[in-house]
């Protein structure tokens, strides 16, 4: 059989049940604050800033990406243009913005 014999004096009884409810009110506190509509929504918002952080780095990178890629189409490792690409795409950027012009020009007439 277990020894069921208490050997505390009946304030260190009421200390440790003082104690433990000290300890378990502060739990009910916590929980009543972790399950308020103001923090659950508080949580809500901070998730979907993170993911929208996230997701807006990743975009900045491939985006960062893609521009270096260009960027080493026209420019040679040591920052000097290459005229042998810039050249056909600037006549081809002329060339289109001469048409459009000519296109508004025939409507309006």
């Amino acid at each position: 059989m277990a020894d069921t014999s208490d050997t505390r004096t009946p304030a260190q009884i009421e200390a440790d049940i003082k104690r433990r409810r000290e300890v378990l009110a502060e739990t009910l506190d916590e929980i009543g604050v972790r399950v308020h509509p103001q923090t659950i929504i508080g949580d809500a918002k901070a998730k979907v800033v993170a993911n929208l952080d996230h997701t807006v780095g990743r975009a900045y990178v491939q985006v960062n990406r893609v521009v270096s890629q260009v960027r080493a189409q026209f420019v040679d490792e040591e920052g000097a243009p290459r005229l042998e690409r810039v050249v056909p795409v600037a006549l081809l950027a002329v060339g289109v913005v001469g048409l459009l012009t000519v296109g508004r020009k025939r409507r309006r007439a």
